[in-house]
């Protein structure tokens, strides 16, 4: 049989990530590679306790159909934090529960995006995005990036000369995969140029209460008047990954098409999972628990960025994020991270070339991803130490 996919999956190419997870179930490999959280950081006896008391209680609604929206209870108690703590919504927007932050990404792309239509986002930026723009047939425009985010001169060169652009896409705080933060004139400016060429902004947030140094910076969504940023966040990276729980802010017509879309997708967010993090928000202290969590990183990313002075020895530039999960470490002119991946594959060691990440993801991009939130304290220090053998080796052949 010869299979004739559609025109908007043909040409998509699985995640470099994902696939990456299939090697890692040789437990002597050490991984930078994905974003995973580490599950010390799972609240696993609070929500064995949530969900045996739901069972015995309200098993008929936990496992019952829901409706599109998401739980309400769970809407209501998103809603109420993020407004009174981070100043996140205002009364023309709607708040939808999904699966997710991916699928927020999704549905909006689905919503807005006509094919051949036009996405800004930075570049590099994260490849579940990239790759969601992409299967709608959206044109790719990457966007230059410094130490302080996405440049806006570059941005408003891209909106000056691309047709047809639907939004800008941009991971503000801690972004995925350089760690890197948008600063607060930039956020101010991103929202001017989003009013002035009238296009809207989906801000990606999944890492925001991931703070460990330095001075909060207010999500672009805070600071919106106009009702041009849609907001997604997520409860993966501060309670599980694996309950599938993300949300979406966005201005009512913009929401209620997406709970269309959403219709025609999966129906609703997973109930069981909704009711039991709305319980954990009503009967714990999800400020503590992330206290807690950031307490934990702050430690494995001070030491993954030691370790990673002493082992590349000013030879390979690294970003120093205030937060996020994230480390970018840029090569010398010339080199190449898929090649030096696969030298740090020989050692055991996985980690993501930052061409996985661009808008062109063909070209050759001297740039490599850690991960520091998954792996132990050993192993990053092990690791460290083979990924300076293998870049000691990559150098001698290389330059």
């Amino acid at each position: 049989m010869n299979y004739a996919f559609s025109d908007k999956i043909a040409t998509l190419r699985p995640s470099a990530i994902r696939e990456i997870f299939k090697v890692l179930e040789n437990p002597e490999v050490i991984s930078f590679a994905g974003g995973n959280p580490d599950p010390a950081t799972f609240p696993s006896k609070e929500m064995a306790e949530i969900a045996a008391r739901l069972f015995r209680t309200n098993s008929p609604a936990a496992l019952q159909y829901g409706i599109t929206e998401g739980y309400s209870q769970l809407r209501e108690l998103t809603q109420r934090r993020i407004k009174e703590k981070y100043k996140i919504g205002t009364s023309n927007d709607m708040l939808i529960i999904t699966s997710g932050g991916q699928q927020a990404i999704e549905l909006l792309t689905k919503v807005l995006v006509n094919e051949g239509d036009a996405v800004l986002c930075e570049d590099p930026s994260f490849i579940g995005a990239l790759n969601a723009f992409r299967s709608y047939n959206a044109k790719l425009v990457g966007v230059r990036s410094d130490d302080g985010g996405m440049d806006m001169g570059s941005l408003e060169e891209k909106l000056k000369t691309t047709k047809n652009v639907k939004f800008i896409y941009v991971i503000p705080t801690f972004q995925n995969p350089s760690g890197r933060t948008l600063s607060i004139g930039r956020r101010k400016e991103l929202l001017r140029l989003a009013s002035k060429y009238g296009v809207m902004i989906l801000e990606d947030n999944p890492y925001f209460e991931l703070r460990y140094s330095g001075e909060y910076v207010p999500p672009v969504k805070s600071l919106d008047t106009e009702g041009l940023v849609v907001y997604a966040g997520s409860y993966s990276k501060i309670l599980s990954p694996g309950m599938r729980i993300g949300f979406a802010v966005a201005p009512k017509p913009v929401a209620e098409k997406m709970v269309v879309a959403k219709q025609v997708a999966d129906v609703h967010t997973n109930q069981f999972f909704s009711m039991l993090v709305a319980e954990y928000l009503k009967t714990c202290d999800i400020d503590a628990h992330i206290t807690d969590v950031c307490g934990l990183y702050r430690k494995k990313r001070d030491l993954m960025l030691s370790e990673l002075s002493k082992r590349f020895d000013g030879r390979v530039t690294f970003t120093r994020p205030e937060g996020g999960i994230f480390v970018w470490c840029s090569l010398p002119e010339g080199c190449d991270g898929v090649d030096l991946c696969r030298r740090f594959s020989d050692k055991k060691v996985a980690a993501v070339p930052g061409s996985t990440f661009m808008v062109d993801e063909k070209a050759p991009c001297p740039a490599v991803r850690l991960n520091f939130s998954m792996p132990s304290s050993d192993q990053i220090v092990k690791g460290a130490e083979l990924m300076g053998e293998a870049l000691d080796e990559y150098l001698r052949h290389t330059l």
